[in-house]
């Protein structure tokens, strides 16, 4: 089956892909890729081999130039985690106010133009509910006036095998026929996954499965930020600072930045020593007689299903920085949920 990646990030769908076709699965030959971000664009490079793909770059930039979508070869599988920002409920929520909210439009083009048998899209949760639901109705309409049947549902990357919440929308189009019975549902493609008996997939079942022991110093909080990170709020904004949680807030794109330990994610010396049988109850007082560390991009890869090798990879061949990498794992997809699902579209539909 051939495949085109829209907002590609790290390769989080070909990723799946990858490992699918590692199991057995069916094999899925990428023709192309677009991404903007130039950091991610090389953490992609370093762990795929693109050899005589088409790289697309900026999306809207190339839909413009219908010359370039014209000269596209045939694919049978569009995939892409179009930019979730202003329907995000971390954000503004501007919609398709927003110019990131318009590239949904854009992606709408190229797939009218090129007219992929099937499409499996990711979003945030909150495009199914943003305003008043119409958000999501204006994408169900533009899909399906193009011919394609929609479908949608909430899937949680805690219950694939990854010790994080994070609840992502993940909407299947497809212009071919299907059995009567077809059922695209969470629980069914949850239940289809549980009975996969060997996979190459990453997997945890808590955080201490994917936490690595002998962190560099430069991963330890000093005094000055464990207070800061552990405090409960300040001003109008209260939160209980919890850290050494066995599953992981939701990774976000902003996690280097030294956010609080109600909205990140933080792990004791004594937790990561005992594999999580030890954990840190306390608060700000006394803080500063025990050691605190922020996830390492190897382990924020991790807990998205990518091997620690993409981030060694691309320190190697680019020499991406950290804050780059904490980015990339905070945009990135969940691997094992694209897996699980690709997993069921494949046994259900009959791809070879």
């Amino acid at each position: 089956m051939t495949h085109l990646e829209l907002f590609s990030g790290i390769g989080g769908f070909r990723q799946a892909m990858r490992l699918l076709s590692n199991d057995g699965g069916p094999r899925f030959d990428c023709i192309g890729f677009s991404e903007i971000d130039t950091a991610a664009t090389k953490t992609y490079l370093a762990n795929f081999d693109t050899t005589n793909e088409r790289v697309l770059g900026d999306i809207s930039a190339f839909v413009e130039n219908g010359d370039s979508v014209a000269h596209l070869p045939r694919f049978d599988l569009l995939t892409g985690g179009f930019p979730c920002q202003s329907f995000s409920m971390m954000g503004e929520q501007r919609g398709f106010e927003d110019a990131r909210g318009t590239l949904f439009f854009c992606m709408a083009q190229l797939i009218k133009a090129c007219k992929p048998d099937y499409l499996l899209l990711e979003n945030v949760k909150n495009l199914r509910t943003h305003d008043s639901g119409k958000t999501y109705q204006v994408i169900e309409h533009t899909l399906s006036g193009m011919g394609y049947r929609v479908f949608s549902d909430i899937f949680n990357t805690s219950e694939f095998g990854l010790a994080q919440v994070r609840n992502r929308i993940y909407i299947f189009a497809t212009t071919t026929k299907l059995p009567r019975n077809f059922l695209f549902s969470a629980d069914a493609i949850k239940r289809n996954f549980e009975a996969i008996r060997k996979t190459s997939l990453v997997k945890q079942r808590r955080t201490s499965d994917a936490l690595h022991k002998n962190a560099p110093s430069k991963y330890w909080l000093s005094d000055r930020i464990k207070r800061t990170i552990l405090a409960n709020g300040s001003g109008g904004f209260i939160a209980k600072s919890e850290i050494d949680l066995d599953i992981a807030r939701p990774l976000c794109a902003t996690m280097a930045k030294m956010h609080r330990a109600c909205q990140d994610n933080y792990f004791s010396e004594a937790f990561i020593d005992t594999n999580g049988k030890q954990r840190y109850a306390g608060g700000v007082d006394g803080c500063e007689n025990v050691r605190i560390r922020r996830l390492m991009p190897e382990e924020a890869f991790e807990l998205q299903g990518f091997d620690s090798a993409f981030v060694k990879n691309a320190r190697r061949q680019f020499g991406i920085a950290d804050s780059s990498f904490y980015k990339q794992a905070g945009n990135a997809i969940s691997v094992n949920v694209v897996y699980a699902i690709l997993a069921y579209l494949s046994s259900t539909l009959n791809w070879r």
